[in-house]
């Protein structure tokens, strides 16, 4: 059994604050220790219930770049670094049994919610067939375009709720409880560990009964851009087009695979500015 460990950061526990994400700031060792720890007490519960599983765990936050691998468990195999196929979902295929999702935060607009955005800060909003989605609910659409589907989720609890609407079945873990964007009353970080460790091995137990999220197509697909420049960048494209107002792009997708990755392309030309 191949299982994939999603690890992002503002869901990790006892983070609040973008000084503990960012490479440049004081706080960013502390925030990638915990991230580690968070990381490596999901693989110890994946391999509880199953000590034959093949764990990989993909850097899902920024860079892709923040996990301490002399730190992961060595049983894992890491997935670090970008650019890379499918982002957030590095290493994700065909042979893949689950995905969780871990420090995992809630969609641009969710909330309360801690650091609540949908993939930078150049999107507002991204709706495939009329529903709002967050890096929640396209990862899992993505996994479940796959076949795969999203057995655990760990976040605050506006990020618990969002895939427990998306995939009722899935197990979550809220590791804190949001106050406002960045304030939270979170669990002691080993209180954490220990729960998601039982979690995770909880959830690979009963991955059968949790179902991929397919999102059939063909997808009409809207998205909301904050800079008027990434909007002339991205009807560049062949199928996109404006659509409403002056800061929405319009297209619609063969399947979710398609939806994805174009989601992916605007979000990497949100971060181009101007010469």
């Amino acid at each position: 059994m191949k299982v994939l460990i999603s690890v992002d950061m503002e869901g990790i526990s006892g983070l609040v604050h973008p000084a503990e994400m960012n490479p440049d700031r004081y706080d960013y060792a502390h925030g990638r220790a915990v991230m580690t720890a968070e990381a490596n007490a999901v693989t110890a519960g994946v391999l509880d219930a199953d000590p034959t599983a093949v764990v990989w765990v993909a850097d899902a936050h920024g860079t892709f770049r923040n996990l301490l691998p002399e730190e992961l468990d060595r049983r894992a195999r890491l997935v670090r670094g970008k650019p890379r196929p499918l982002g957030m979902l590095g290493g994700l295929d065909e042979d893949t049994d689950a995905v969780m999702f871990i420090g995992y935060h809630a969609r641009a607009g969710g909330g309360p919610a801690v650091l609540a955005h949908t993939m930078n800060d150049g999107i507002l909003d991204v709706r495939v067939a009329g529903r709002s989605l967050g890096e929640i609910g396209l990862n899992a659409a993505m996994a479940g375009h796959m076949g795969v589907p999203v057995v655990l989720l760990s976040g605050d609890d506006s990020a618990c709720a969002e895939l427990s609407e998306l995939v009722p079945s899935a197990a979550t873990v809220a590791v804190k409880q949001a106050v406002g964007p960045a304030a939270a009353v979170a669990l002691h970080p080993e209180e954490a560990r220990e729960r998601l460790r039982r979690a995770a091995a909880e959830a690979i137990a009963r991955r059968a009964l949790v179902p991929p999220l397919v999102m059939a197509g063909p997808l009409d697909v809207e998205v909301d851009l904050v800079s008027p420049g990434t909007v002339e960048l991205a009807t560049l494209v062949p199928g996109v087009s404006h659509a409403r107002g002056g800061r929405t792009v319009a297209f619609t997708a063969a399947d979710f695979g398609d939806a994805y990755r174009l989601v992916l392309l605007f979000a990497q030309l949100s971060t181009i500015r101007p010469g």
